[in-house]
């Protein structure tokens, strides 16, 4: 019967001492992914990190234990319903520590969490490869064991972690894993030493309480009670499925079953599942409003009508990320909107995945149960617990999820995955004579892993990269080639963009977010009759798509089609209560309109959304400046410079309504504050001439219009007032000699 030294004996690898495997495994998974250190907030960061205000200390720290991810509020019709809220407070302290948003202090973590990982998979692999029985301690050895060690290599190299160790928000995962790998790790202890049902319950107690901690990081983390009762029942209970069934079958009811008793079993799995339910209860009342929504361009599976064919494409999904696993050579940031279309008819060359998936788990389950070689049964059964119990909340059997296939819900499928390439290894060797060939081939492996791990992890170092690598691998994917178009568009690139936006429309005609990115630059372009067609084409399809109705209001105005863009900017305000850009806009057409009195309240309804909002004050400013209101104008912009001290818009404007309230000493002060913070405004410099201009002082009023004469020579204004300057000085002149 085979055992973990005969294991170690067929491995043609040497045996190094435990703490240098620890280090070399740690040293390997850092090396992996130590040159995404430096990379930026890309993809989802930005909502996770940047825009997320739970990173904030103006923000209560309790916050987090009612917000999801994102920052939305839980019981919002808007939430993703991901509770997460230790990973949000380990985001908020590198917030902290760091002073800002600085991502090098983001990464860093990520990557050491990884190697952490990395480091006790050795400990967890060991007593899957029975490195701990149920009966007796092992004997403590000071040379790692060869087929964990290999095993936790091959984790820590696997290219398809990249986006977790890469990608911040992945560290949901690796925080999850941690704590799944420290709560059977704690498990494993409590029934190191069982005699006639006596187990240590304090370190059963200690094990489900980082079962809690670890949901909190990830709602993946409650699958470590399962992966506890897999070994509980298969391992240290030593059942044998196939022997059960058969005693079932000829109705045995021999005192065989008493052992399960005598070993606590009963009560074990009972303290877990009793905590699970509790655990999915707490969960399910925290969410508050119920599931969140998907539509059918995250999941498109789960929106088939046909049950057969959301069967079929959910196994061409396990079987997809199966691949993932084996050969991880094409990695995509996101795997949705028709990336992998759906299989539909039984010809499809695709169901061949399906085949061969299910020939590879269905030999490997009846080995795992009609194997006369305990050790064999017990190796087999854990690795394929560990890859498919830590898989079923991504699999859709239990409820809908938001993705086809995401690369970071891998992360602890993994496991149960290097345990059965190591075991397939080792079987390997024991068929083949050339022990030298199956090194070279496992080194190789390592390395080219190791490779692959530090250039993918390269390309999510910027989102221009990451974006383009995703270009060759889901050439149908609309997402990747908006993504694409809009990075573009923010890099200034606007005629790219355009290519890459009409591409994302017409891979999904019904890719509303693209058409109003579109639509914009269209906008800014000039091309407005074919924005006005993509924006109605968009509101539309989603008849709450308040930016749409916004950016559709601001063509319309440009259009002269006054009534329609007011029917689109209410519309906007409709669908989206609090949206102060949409009422800086709307304020924007009554003034066009000479309807003051509106524009003046819609600008007041956007600083009281935001209090930030520069150019609502600016604007009610300018509006009752021009109507000769001087004296509320001043009143708007002291409010203003009291919300915004710094901005140099705001200071500017309001110098001016000072000095035609002729307060010249207080508008000189603020026109050379304004300068100051942006030397390179020629009217900043016009118009303090004319402040110094009608408060006599000619000669600074004259080095100020040609400072600004410079900056700006087709000012036509500024010319007017020099020449009126010149002519007065020369009077003046003409005086004096007389």
């Amino acid at each position: 019967m085979a055992s973990a030294e005969t294991l170690d004996h067929d491995i043609p690898l040497y045996s190094i001492p435990t703490f240098w495997a620890r280090c070399l495994i740690g040293c390997l998974a850092f090396a992996c992914f130590a040159n995404s250190y430096n990379g930026n907030f890309v993809f989802d960061d930005s909502e996770a990190i940047i825009n997320n205000k739970d990173l904030r200390a103006e923000v209560p720290i309790g916050d987090l234990w009612l917000h999801d991810f994102w920052g939305t509020k839980l019981n919002s019709n808007a939430s993703h319903k991901s509770y997460r809220p230790l990973t949000v407070l380990t985001f908020r302290i590198n917030y902290s520590v760091a002073g800002g948003l600085h991502p090098v202090g983001f990464h860093v973590v990520n990557i050491i969490l990884h190697c952490l990982v990395s480091i006790l998979m050795l400990d967890v692999f060991s007593i899957m490869f029975g490195g701990v029985t149920g009966n007796n301690k092992s004997k403590k050895n000071h040379y790692a064991p060869k087929a964990s060690f290999l095993a936790a290599l091959l984790f820590s190299v696997l290219p398809v972690h990249t986006e977790c160790v890469a990608g911040i928000v992945g560290r949901a995962d690796l925080l999850c894993a941690l704590f799944v790998v420290l709560s059977f790790l704690g498990y494993c202890k409590a029934l190191t030493e069982i005699h006639h049902g006596k187990f240590s319950v304090l370190w059963v107690l200690v094990s489900v309480f980082l079962s809690a901690v670890a949901m909190l990081c990830k709602e993946q983390g409650i699958t470590v009670l399962g992966l506890n009762a897999l070994f509980d029942i298969f391992v240290i209970c030593k059942l044998n499925m196939l022997e059960c069934i058969q005693k079932v079958l000829r109705r045995d009811r021999t005192s065989e079953y008493a052992i399960f008793l005598n070993k606590g079993l009963l009560l074990r799995i009972g303290l877990l599942s009793f905590w699970g339910i509790s655990m999915l209860y707490i969960r399910w009342h925290i969410m508050g409003t119920g599931p969140p929504a998907f539509t059918d361009v995250d999941n498109p599976a789960s929106f088939a009508s046909n049950l057969l064919v959301r069967v079929i494409n959910y196994n061409y999904y396990y079987s997809m990320n199966g691949w993932l696993l084996l050969c991880p050579w094409w990695l995509c940031f996101d795997w949705s909107m028709g990336c992998i279309p759906l299989i539909k008819s039984f010809s499809d060359w695709r169901l061949c995945a399906l085949a061969a998936l299910w020939c590879c788990l269905l030999g490997l389950i009846h080995q795992a149960l009609c194997s006369s070689d305990d050790h064999k049964r017990r190796i087999l059964t854990l690795g394929l617990g560990f890859l498919i119990i830590p898989f079923l909340p991504a699999s859709n059997l239990f409820f809908r999820v938001g993705f086809a296939i995401a690369e970071r819900v891998l992360y602890l499928p993994s496991m149960g995955y290097c345990v059965l390439l190591t075991y397939g290894y080792i079987k390997l060797c024991r068929q083949v004579k050339n022990k030298k060939f199956l090194t070279a081939a496992i080194v190789g492996l390592l390395a080219m892993n190791t490779v692959r791990c530090i250039y993918r992890s390269n390309e999510w170092k910027s989102e221009e990269l990451l974006f383009n690598s995703a270009l060759p691998v889901c050439p149908l994917n609309a997402k990747v080639h908006y993504n694409v178009g809009k990075n573009l568009a923010d890099r200034g690139h606007q005629a790219a963009a355009i290519q890459y936006y009409r591409e994302a429309v017409r891979l999904n005609p019904k890719y509303v977010h693209a058409m109003n990115n579109l639509a914009n630059i269209l906008k800014e372009r000039n091309e407005l009759q074919e924005a006005e067609l993509l924006l109605s084409r968009a509101v539309s399809i989603q008849h709450d798509f308040s930016a749409a109705w916004m950016n559709l209001g601001i063509v319309q105005n440009s259009l002269k089609q006054f009534e329609e863009a007011e029917k689109s900017y209410l519309t906007a305000i409709k669908y989206r209560k609090k949206y102060p850009d949409c009422y800086y806009n709307l304020g924007r057409l009554y003034a066009d309109l000479n309807r003051h009195m509106d524009a003046l309240n819609a600008w007041r309804n956007a600083t009281i959304l935001k209090p930030e909002h520069s150019l609502a004050w600016n604007n009610m400013m300018i509006l009752l400046d021009n109507t000769g209101n001087l004296a509320e104008a001043e009143v708007i912009g002291r409010q203003a410079l009291k919300l915004l001290p710094k901005d140099h818009s705001i200071i500017f404007s309001l110098a001016n309504v000072l000095g035609k309230a002729q307060k010249y000493k207080e508008s000189e002060d603020l026109f050379l504050k304004a300068i100051e913070a942006n030397p390179s405004s020629a009217s900043y410099h016009g118009n303090l001439a004319v402040l110094y201009h009608r408060w006599g002082n000619l000669e600074l009023a004259k080095k100020y219009y040609e400072t600004s004469m410079k900056l700006d020579p087709s000012a036509p204004g500024t010319k007017e007032n020099y020449n009126l300057l010149k002519r007065k000085l020369e009077q003046l002149k003409r005086r004096e000699r007389v």
